[in-house]
């Protein structure tokens, strides 16, 4: 009897030590950190089941999503929410909650069919709603691995994100010492552009915000511009 292989996609460092404690036990895992990785696993033909797509920064080639069940997280309640930096774009909206979405990968960008959505609170760092995303995503997987579900078509107009650039993390000039706090702790997480302004020749960045009523307390790391 040949092992089912599942491939866990992602760009992101936190979650392999998320996986170990997660994921069953009995099962072929086997992780891919870049496209080389993933070209070279699929190469070697191992009975795969699904790729599991938990974050990752390239376009997924058509000749994979076709001959594959690929899945991603995307972390709005479609078909609400398509398209880049979903967590930013959520806060900034003014959301304290989302969805969890686990699809299919079509040729449209997260407009694939739903396998589940799971409720997820966007409260703390980036760093911290990254993490419980990662969570959820390894109970969807567990669940999906145990039961092979089917997917089922999204209902509703699209509302479509837009990816965030580097330049839109400087800090806001106006608005509330709360709306300040949400820019920082959107932002706040590991391989992610900080919040920051610039001071002549320095750039301050900003991370491990707490807000209160009237104030706004926050780490600085300052260094100069690049030439």
């Amino acid at each position: 009897m040949n092992t089912n292989t599942y491939i866990l996609a992602t760009s992101k460092p936190w979650h392999h030590s998320q996986a170990a404690d997660l994921l069953p036990g009995k099962e072929r895992y086997v992780w891919a950190n870049n496209p080389a990785e993933l070209e070279e696993i699929i190469g070697k033909g191992q009975n795969i089941r699904y790729i599991f797509f938990l974050h990752w920064n390239w376009l997924v080639p058509e000749q994979v999503w076709k001959n594959y069940e690929c899945i991603c997280f995307h972390m709005t309640d479609v078909p609400y929410g398509r398209g880049g930096s979903p967590l930013q774009n959520l806060i900034v909206r003014g959301h304290t909650s989302t969805k969890l979405t686990a699809l299919r990968m079509v040729e449209e960008m997260d407009a694939g069919p739903v396998y589940t959505k799971k409720d997820m609170s966007l409260s703390g760092t980036a760093a911290e709603i990254y993490k419980r995303a990662g969570e959820l995503s390894f109970d969807i997987i567990r669940w999906m691995i145990e039961t092979q579900p089917k997917p089922t078509p999204q209902q509703g107009t699209p509302t479509i994100f837009k990816r965030r650039k580097p330049a839109q993390s400087e800090l806001p000039i106006d608005g509330s010492i709360h709306d300040l706090y949400d820019h920082i702790r959107m932002l706040d997480a590991p391989t992610y552009p900080p919040a920051f302004i610039t001071c002549g020749e320095f750039v301050i960045e900003f991370s491990d915000a707490e807000v209160g009523e009237k104030e706004l307390k926050a780490s600085v790391r300052i260094t100069k511009k690049s030439r």
